[in-house]
C-alpha cells in the first residue's frame, strides 16, 4: 500500500508539474505540511495553490523577467479562467505593454482581447505543452472576433478554451500537412468545447484586431493560417506568417510573439 501510495503522488506530481509549471512542487508542500499539521491534503492542497497561484508566484515571478497577465480586466482578460488557475498567463513585462496598448486602442472599437495560453511564470526552456514553442515568456495566443447570428459583433466565443472551433472545415493548408505526414496538425479539434456554434467569425472585427495588436507590438511575428491572411486581406504584412505543418492549425486563433 505504500508503494502504491507513493508511485500515486509521483504520478500527481508529474502532472501537476508538466500542467502547471509550479504544481507538483506545491503538492509535495502540501503533503509535508499534511504530515507534520496532521492536515488533509484534500484541504491543505487547494488552500495551498490559490496561496501561490494569486499572491506568491505573481509577486516572484517579475524576478525572473515574466509578468502575470491581468485577470479581471475588461479590455485584456483570460478566454478561460483555466489559463490563470495553471500558471499560463505569463510573459515578458514588454509583451504585457503591447498587449495593454493594444487593448486599449481597440477598446473603443467594441473588440476585447481574450487571451489563450501565453507562459509559465519561470525558466526559459521549460515546455508549456501542447505547444512546441511558448517557452520564452514572448508568445501569446489570442481568441478570434465573433458576431451573433443577427450580425452584431460580440466578444463571446463559441469554444470554451478558444481553440478547435475552425473557420473553415476545409483547410488547404491541414490537407496537405496530413498528407505529409503531419499527423498532429488538426489535433486541437478534440480540444473543441462547444459552447456557443451559432457564433459566427467575424472577418472585419479580427482584422482589426490584427492589425491593432501589430501596431502596438514591436518586433513582432503573427501566425494565421494562409488562406487566412488573403481572405483578411493582410497580405501586406510580412509580420504574419505560416508557422509551418510542424505546429497545429492557426484558424482558430492567433499566435503573436515578439523577437
Amino acid at each position: 500500500m505504500k508503494l502504491l501510495k507513493l508511485v500515486g503522488h509521483l504520478l500527481i506530481i508529474i502532472l501537476l508539474t508538466v500542467l502547471t509549471q509550479i504544481g507538483g512542487l506545491i503538492w509535495i508542500i502540501a503533503l509535508v505540511l499534511s504530515y507534520r499539521l496532521q492536515w488533509k491534503i484534500r484541504y491543505s492542497f487547494p488552500t495551498i495553490y490559490l496561496l501561490f497561484n494569486l499572491g506568491l508566484i505573481p509577486l516572484v515571478a517579475p524576478y525572473f523577467g515574466r509578468v502575470q497577465l491581468p485577470i479581471f480586466n475588461t479590455m485584456l482578460k483570460p478566454q478561460n479562467y483555466f489559463y490563470t488557475l495553471t500558471f499560463r498567463n505569463y510573459v515578458t513585462p514588454e509583451l504585457k505593454r503591447s498587449l495593454n496598448d493594444a487593448a486599449k486602442d481597440l477598446a473603443s472599437l467594441g473588440i476585447q482581447i481574450k487571451y489563450l495560453d501565453a507562459n509559465f511564470p519561470f525558466t526559459d526552456g521549460f515546455p508549456l505543452l501542447p505547444h512546441l514553442s511558448h517557452n520564452d515568456g514572448k508568445k501569446v495566443d489570442i481568441a478570434f472576433q465573433y458576431k451573433a447570428t443577427d450580425g452584431k459583433p460580440t466578444n463571446k466565443k463559441p469554444s470554451l478554451l478558444g481553440y478547435g472551433h475552425y473557420t473553415h472545415l476545409r483547410n488547404p493548408t491541414n490537407n496537405y500537412c496530413k498528407s505529409k505526414g503531419f499527423w498532429q496538425y488538426d489535433i486541437t479539434k478534440y480540444l473543441n468545447l462547444k459552447t456557443r456554434e451559432h457564433l459566427v467569425f467575424d472577418k472585419k472585427q479580427t482584422k482589426t484586431l490584427i492589425q491593432g495588436l501589430l501596431h502596438n507590438t514591436s518586433n513582432a511575428k503573427l501566425f494565421i493560417e494562409p488562406h487566412l491572411k488573403k481572405e483578411l486581406g493582410l497580405q501586406n504584412y510580412a509580420q504574419i506568417r505560416f508557422h509551418g505543418c510542424q505546429a497545429v492549425r492557426h484558424d482558430d486563433h492567433i499566435h503573436l510573439e515578439i523577437k
